[in-house]
């Protein structure tokens, strides 16, 4: 980018790299406290600016072939892949991901990228029979206009691209407001946009202190030109953005919480339920909204499965995420590492058993085994976002599914059975926007409607179904026939 050093990250507004109006913030490394990246710190005024931005670039961008729309996003994602190595080491840097989780995130986000011009085809006018005579009608899909994109820190590269992708392909401009922990990986992703040849001001990107985030998205939501917002983070967050939103009249997509079931039922394969589980739960150190939370497994066999995932768990190699060969990285901050311990402590005080795991080496959490939880403990309840899953025994399958569903939250789900068309009626009722039959709870793909339900948001991402969330559905007539009205 510009002038920068590789360890700074300015603003983007308008195709001119600037500083911001609230001077600058520093990101730590959360292994080794080291400074991360040194980040412009924007205000309102330059939040305002983004929009009015956007706001000037799309008429000529809304109006942009597909076709071209398509190859500058094809472009972007070949400069990604070609960068991957250097957007995986910013995310260690930045969050604590392991080399892997970067690398991964890389992958993905260039599908998303190619993904999002094939499936804006999707927006096609549609003919609609009239009853009048001489009167042709159509359903239009047409860009909304300025979309702002709310990323989040824990899978930068991946979600900070999910924010952005649909809605260019789509016609519309976009302010991509990145994560305060991890402002350098989300504007690596806008480097790329622009250096594919992204017309100035269609992609602008603002970076804030902590502090400053109400301020910087209050200003953004409420800015005439925004038409949509959406955002990805805590279902906490996501409720003021949708108050926010509502008192503007402003459409949301918001992709929150989550406290992932995966149910093993007595005819289970427990070799890969066991597997599933290790990894749903402690990829990333369960940092992921569809992180395996709970297990929720058939009495019958709840200790052959124990047995099993612990031993899975005790495997795997902690430390510094910067190693290809760790598994396990710190967590983004003290309070993470202490709201885990926390929920943690509750449980076995309450008399969880600790099959492994329930220490700390700085932010390293040791990934963690409790069984025996029951709904008296915190952590049945609340969502760790961690390295820790919950063991909780049930008789049958009419009591799992009961369990399951027994949350605020409803975004991934998984059922292990050897039964899958049993599974799949269970999927049915499981209340989640998201179910996996005999696999994990963490997938995601750039072709499917990604969402959930209840406290976990509202709309979807990914494929044809974004079409809905980031365009506006007109209606329009023309009468070829002259008409005759009663008055």
């Amino acid at each position: 980018m510009s002038d920068a050093g590789p360890t700074q990250q300015r603003l983007l507004i308008g195709g001119e790299w600037t500083d911001g109006a609230a001077g600058r913030f520093e990101v730590r490394n959360p292994f080794t406290a080291e400074v991360a990246s040194v980040v412009a710190a924007a205000g309102r005024e330059d939040a305002r600016r983004a929009a009015e931005a956007a706001a000037r670039a799309f008429p000529d961008w809304s109006e942009t072939p597909l076709a071209r729309r398509r190859e500058l996003l094809d472009r972007a994602a070949q400069l990604m892949a070609d960068r991957q190595t250097e957007f995986a080491q910013v995310v260690a840097d930045e969050t604590g991901g392991t080399f892997g989780w970067g690398m991964f995130n890389v992958g993905l986000a260039t599908g998303m990228l190619r993904e999002a011009g094939v499936h804006a085809a999707a927006a096609q006018d549609r003919e609609i029979h009239s009853h009048v005579s001489g009167k042709r009608m159509r359903a239009v899909r047409q860009p909304a206009g300025v979309v702002v994109g709310i990323a989040p820190w824990n899978a930068p590269v991946i979600l900070g691209t999910r924010a952005i992708a649909a809605p260019l392909a789509l016609g519309n401009t976009v302010v991509l407001k990145a994560s305060e922990a991890s402002p350098r990986t989300h504007g690596l992703i806008v480097e790329c946009l622009q250096q594919a040849g992204v017309p100035d001001g269609v992609v602008n990107l603002i970076t804030n202190a902590p502090a400053d985030a109400a301020d910087v998205v209050e200003e953004l939501i409420a800015h005439p030109a925004v038409r949509r917002i959406n955002f990805t983070g805590s279902s906490h967050v996501g409720r003021i953005i949708a108050e926010t939103a509502g008192r503007h009249l402003k459409r949301v997509v918001l992709e929150l919480g989550g406290k992932a079931p995966l149910v093993v039922l007595e005819d289970a394969d427990l070799d890969a339920a066991a597997a599933a589980a290790n990894f749903g739960a402690f990829m990333h150190q369960g940092q992921i909204c569809m992180s395996t939370e709970r297990i929720v497994v058939d009495r019958r066999v709840a200790a052959d499965l124990a047995e099993k995932l612990t031993a899975r768990a005790a495997a795997l190699k902690v430390g510094d995420p910067r190693d290809p060969s760790v598994q396990i990285g710190p967590l983004i901050n003290t309070a993470a590492l202490d709201r885990v311990s926390e929920l943690v402590e509750d449980a076995v005080e309450k008399g969880a058993e600790l099959l492994t795991g329930g220490e700390a080496d700085g932010l390293v959490y040791r990934p963690t085994v409790l069984r025996g939880v029951t709904p008296e403990m915190r952590i049945y309840r609340e969502e760790s976002f961690g390295p820790s899953v919950s063991i909780i025994e049930v008789d049958g399958a009419e009591e799992a599914i009961n369990v399951a569903n027994d949350t605020d939250y409803g975004l991934s789900a998984a059922i292990f059975s050897r039964d899958v068309e049993r599974a799949e009626q269970l999927a049915r009722r499981i209340e989640s926007g998201i179910c996996h039959i005999n696999d994990t709870t963490v997938h995601d793909e750039p072709q499917v409607p990604f969402g959930g339900v209840k406290a976990s948001g509202w709309g979807r991402f990914g494929g044809e179904w974004a079409v809905e969330e980031f365009t506006e559905l007109r209606w329009i007539t023309i009468q070829d026939e002259r008409r005759e009205y009663p008055i």
